[in-house]
């Protein structure tokens, strides 16, 4: 799986249920929140998405993952916001020379990890993002506030060198027998990893199904007003070739008023569907009900996804025409 944000983990959750050999290929060109506060006092990888990847697929006890995630109140000045996790993590990384791909490897051991959490590059990237106005602009959190129309997004190492995947990563895409991609922000979780070349190259070059889980809902300041073959577009056009196999899609209505607006603002409309133009592109589209309602927001199920996906893998090359 490639992704990050909040929609990997439940996807991880029951995929860990599945006889099934899991690596999940990390975005790290998060700036925001305790990941970015970490990011910029000691120049480390950004923690968080790596953190609740591991909490998911992670055989320890519950009470072990809730310290794990425990997250100090806001009024604890000096630990403010910061997860425990994120702190751990960030810990290894400077005990390893910065390495991050081998500081999580470690503690995916110590987290009885059943599978593989890879962080998509070794160092920090920050994504850049040219809006359809002319304008530029840099940071994950910036893009997202700006309110603007993206047209493309790319990423750039801190340190001004290439950005790259370690080789475990390009052969984990090379060997694999499914990618998927999301469910996840389209502009902030999904191609920031893509727009790193090697990762992007190894993509195209699989020859594994790759399953794209489009999201239930558009987001403000990405996503706004887009049909699910938009979504599909934006993918094809930023690695130039139609790659995406299959698409999930959820057909089951959100009822009216059930979101809290304020708790989840970044989600504005459910997303309208043109099963017309993903097939235009190449894409076989599974539609279902995949829509799970808790805590007065939109999740993806990710008991039937994660389903939906085993059978897939029980049909091998059954999306080529």
């Amino acid at each position: 799986m490639i992704g990050g944000g909040t929609g990997l983990p439940v996807i991880l959750k029951g995929l860990r249920k599945k006889d099934v050999d899991i690596t999940a290929v990390v975005t790290v060109a998060d700036d925001g929140g305790s990941s970015g506060v970490i990011r910029n006092y000691i120049n480390v990888v950004p923690p968080g998405d790596i953190r609740n990847a591991m909490v998911a697929l992670s055989d320890v006890p519950e009470l072990y993952k809730k310290i794990f995630q425990y997250r100090f109140k806001t009024d604890d000045q000096f630990f403010s916001g910061h997860a425990i996790g994120n702190l751990i993590i960030a810990a290894l990384s400077e005990m390893d020379n910065n390495d991050i791909f081998e500081a999580v490897q470690q503690l995916s051991k110590m987290m009885q990890v059943d599978g593989h959490v890879y962080p998509a590059s070794n160092t920090p990237l920050t994504l850049n993002a040219k809006f359809k106005d002319g304008t530029h602009l840099a940071g994950e959190s910036e893009i997202s506030a700006a309110g603007k129309t993206i047209e493309k997004v790319w990423v750039t190492a801190i340190d001004d060198t290439e950005p790259q995947a370690v080789p475990e990563v390009i052969d984990a895409i090379l060997n694999a027998d499914q990618i998927v991609l999301g469910p996840g922000s389209l502009f902030t979780s999904i191609l920031p990893n893509l727009m790193i070349s090697n990762v992007g190259e190894a993509v195209l070059k699989s020859k594994a199904e790759v399953v794209y889980i489009c999201n239930i809902m558009t987001q403000k300041g990405e996503t706004e007003h887009f049909t699910d073959a938009q979504h599909v577009r934006v993918l094809h056009d930023h690695l130039h070739h139609n790659f995406i196999n299959t698409v999930l899609v959820n057909t089951e209505p959100v009822p009216q008023n059930y979101m809290d607006r304020q708790k989840y603002d970044e989600y504005l409309d459910q997303v309208k569907h043109d099963f017309k133009g993903l097939r235009a592109q190449g894409c076989r589209v599974i539609s279902d009900n995949f829509l799970e309602l808790r805590d007065h927001g939109v999740f993806h199920n990710g008991t039937q996804v994660v389903e939906e996906l085993m059978q897939l893998i029980g049909r091998p090359n059954s999306w080529i025409n």
